[in-house]
């Protein structure tokens, strides 16, 4: 039975914390789904098909990777690829407790798919999509969090916008 692994999130936009997390997982599965999730709780800043673009963009030379997105139950999307396991990114201590939250509840829904936890690099420990919108808005430089046609995506975002 093939390793396939789901990695959830909303990527908005994704940073090189994301992409190390999605590099280590392609190498430890066999295949990794990378799922743009629509967060209920968040208004994002960039369309899920703009999210979407980046994404396959900047992972387009892992092999092992696919991106899609889905609204709903990630677990039930993970059914639905026939994944057995979902892949978490932990910065801080602080995201476990959220963290462990959601995959108790996973783990309700379905006992057959494991989630795996990976710490993230410690170069990126602090990064998160918000901090990365918030510097890039004031122009700060943001070429060490972001690949670069992200980067040009949220200059051309803020300029459009009128900042």
């Amino acid at each position: 039975m093939a390793s396939v692994a789901v990695c959830p999130g909303s990527f908005d936009p994704i940073t090189y914390g994301h992409i190390d997390i999605i590099k280590r997982s392609a190498k430890v599965f066999d295949h990794v789904y990378i799922c743009v999730l629509n967060n209920s709780a968040k208004k994002p800043f960039f369309s899920v098909d703009e999210r979407l673009e980046l994404i396959k963009e900047v992972t387009k030379d892992i092999k092992n990777v696919s991106v899609s997105s889905y609204e709903g139950l990630l677990i039930e999307y993970a059914k639905s690829v026939n994944a057995n396991a979902i892949i978490r990114g932990l910065r801080a201590v602080s995201d476990f407790e959220y963290e462990m939250q959601i995959t108790s509840m996973n783990r309700v829904l379905s006992d057959e798919i494991e989630t795996f936890f990976i710490m993230t690099n410690n170069q990126y420990s602090f990064l998160s999509s918000s901090i990365v919108k918030e510097v890039s808005k004031y122009d700060g430089d943001i070429s060490e969090l972001v690949p670069k046609i992200v980067h040009d995506a949220l200059r051309a975002k803020f300029h459009d916008n009128g900042k």
